[in-house]
């Protein structure tokens, strides 16, 4: 059986690395043991570390402020999944425009809050909420130097009710990333 080991990437609270870990981590999935070798946060302040210690996930703090440029940033995040023998990177909430120095060297996925195209960048979630639409939903796609540019690689939507709260829409993407994200994970680890 072959093991794949999974590197996350993430800003906040974690709480999508903690899914991933419940799901995933150790599990014997199709022939493939997934394996969390560990996770990487640029705030030193992140409340998913605190789960990271809970998890026995093996972590790294590498603070982007300490950097001259996002180069020597993603040169030492490069060499740091590399350390935990990554096979695939997967950015979870990691809040951060990655340059070809990080995005030409690793396999990287990234979990986005909205249907991609549509609403990049930052406060996705609240511009996808006041937006027109009809439904609102997450991606997941390959990570390129093009922010939430790459190849989509699974999406999913749901229906955007009339007078549905901000809350309410919030916690069904939550809902849909949760689901979303462990299937993506193992689809590029059995390709």
């Amino acid at each position: 059986m072959s093991v794949k080991k999974i590197v996350i990437l993430f800003s906040g609270e974690g709480s999508n690395l903690e899914n991933i870990v419940k799901k995933l981590h150790k599990k014997d999935i199709k022939g493939c043991r997934i394996e969390v070798s560990g996770a990487i946060c640029n705030k030193e302040d992140a409340k998913g570390i605190q789960r990271c210690k809970r998890l026995g996930i093996p972590f790294g703090v590498i603070k982007h402020t300490a950097f001259n440029s996002r180069e020597e940033f993603d040169e030492k995040l490069v060499e740091s999944a590399l350390k935990f023998g990554a096979d695939l990177v997967v950015l979870a909430g990691f809040m951060r425009v990655l340059t070809p120095v990080f995005t030409e060297r690793l396999k990287a996925i990234n979990l986005h809050p909205s249907l991609l195209p549509l609403f990049k960048g930052a406060n996705a979630i609240e511009r996808s909420f006041n937006s027109d639409m009809k439904v609102g939903g997450v991606s997941v796609h390959f990570v390129s130097s093009e922010l939430d540019g790459g190849e989509i690689i699974s999406q999913k939507c749901f229906q955007k009710d009339d007078g549905m709260s901000f809350e309410e829409f919030k916690k069904r993407i939550k809902e849909l990333e949760f689901e979303l994200l462990p299937q993506a994970i193992v689809k590029i680890l059995k390709d």
